[in-house]
């Protein structure tokens, strides 16, 4: 009797040992070259899973993963998504993990932007967003009203740069749903309650941080140059941003503005126009919303850039003040031999 015993001890524990191999052994490689990931694109199956994971080599064996997946019935339950291949998991982990859907986030930076189509790339490199699909929404004006109450040029106003945390296989909807909500957390009651001192909506302080923006990088300018931009209208006086002038001609890249450049037709014209242009000429920052929201309070009505390129700024009161400090800048691109 005892090796009809022995013999089904020995067949049980090739099985649990086969069992242990297929479901168990670790099976996800090791990669040097950093966390590996797995994507799977929104409308593709079962056969571009395994695709991936054999053009990759993310797996030591991919037979035995197959036996595991359609054991667990996973080639009719595929989701889309980014998903982390922690080194050494087993078929049994991965094919739980696919199943439930547990993707990994992709945290990314959104960088200041000045048009649609800057934001539509930025997006499209780091999700599966279709940038097609995004351009499409953004120009959408009846969308934008209905569901943001935003109109195609204001439309900009809703994006924060910064950090954002999404999962790689958000949709074009989704995004923009994801960028109102950030925007709504930034407006707090009490940066509310700032704007609605200064007379200003949302809408009108982001578009008025987005000139403090391209005005200046110094973070102690940006509530000087705000409080001078307030001043003027307040007084009824033409902005006279610079800024807007070259968003205006389409060419950010001048550095010395010419009379001609104030000749040109256009809302975003503010030698010509008075108040603040119809929409933000990049995507403001929290640094520039906030000089925006809390200005430095003083009588300034003029700046210019300050010679020797340090990127702060002169202020005057008089405009007889603010030619000596323009005359200043002038003359030190003459001598940089800068015509524009």
């Amino acid at each position: 009797m005892l090796w009809p015993a022995l013999l089904v001890f020995l067949l049980l524990a090739g099985a649990l040992g086969a069992a242990w191999y297929v479901l168990w052994k670790p099976n996800v490689r090791y990669s040097a070259f950093g966390p590996a990931y797995l994507y799977i694109r929104t409308g593709t199956g079962y056969a571009a899973v395994l695709d991936s994971l054999r053009k990759y080599e993310l797996l030591h064996d991919l037979t035995t993963f197959e036996r595991v997946a359609r054991w667990r019935a996973y080639p009719a339950q595929v989701k889309p998504g980014r998903y982390l291949l922690r080194p050494g998991l087993s078929n049994s982990g991965l094919v739980e993990m696919l199943l439930r859907g547990e993707q990994d986030t992709v945290a990314f930076t959104l960088d200041a932007f000045k048009y649609k189509p800057q934001l539509a790339r930025q997006v499209a490199r780091q999700l599966e967003t279709d940038s097609v699909q995004l351009r499409r929404l953004l120009q959408n004006n009846a969308f934008l009203q209905r569901r943001y109450q935003l109109d195609t040029t204001t439309i900009l106003t809703l994006f924060l740069p910064g950090g954002y945390r999404l999962l790689w296989n958000t949709s074009a909807r989704q995004f923009l749903d994801s960028a109102a909500a950030t925007h709504a957390r930034f407006w707090t009651p009490t940066r509310q309650r700032r704007a609605d001192s200064l007379g200003l909506t949302p809408t009108e302080v982001h578009v008025l941080a987005s000139i403090v923006q391209r005005e200046t990088a110094k973070k102690e300018d940006k509530p000087l140059i705000a409080g001078t931009y307030l001043n003027r209208l307040r007084r009824g006086m033409r902005l006279q941003a610079d800024p807007t002038l070259l968003w205006a001609i389409g060419n950010f890249g001048v550095r010395r503005v010419l009379n001609r450049d104030k000749l040109v037709d256009s809302p975003y014209n503010t030698y010509k126009h008075k108040g603040l242009p119809p929409g933000p000429i990049t995507s403001a920052n929290r640094q520039s919303l906030d000089a925006v929201l809390q200005p430095t309070h003083h009588e300034y009505l003029f700046f210019c850039a300050r010679p020797g390129g340090s990127g702060y700024s002169d202020f005057a009161v008089t405009f007889a003040e603010h030619k000596r400090n323009a005359r200043r800048y002038q003359h030190w691109l003459d001598s940089l031999g800068v015509k524009r």
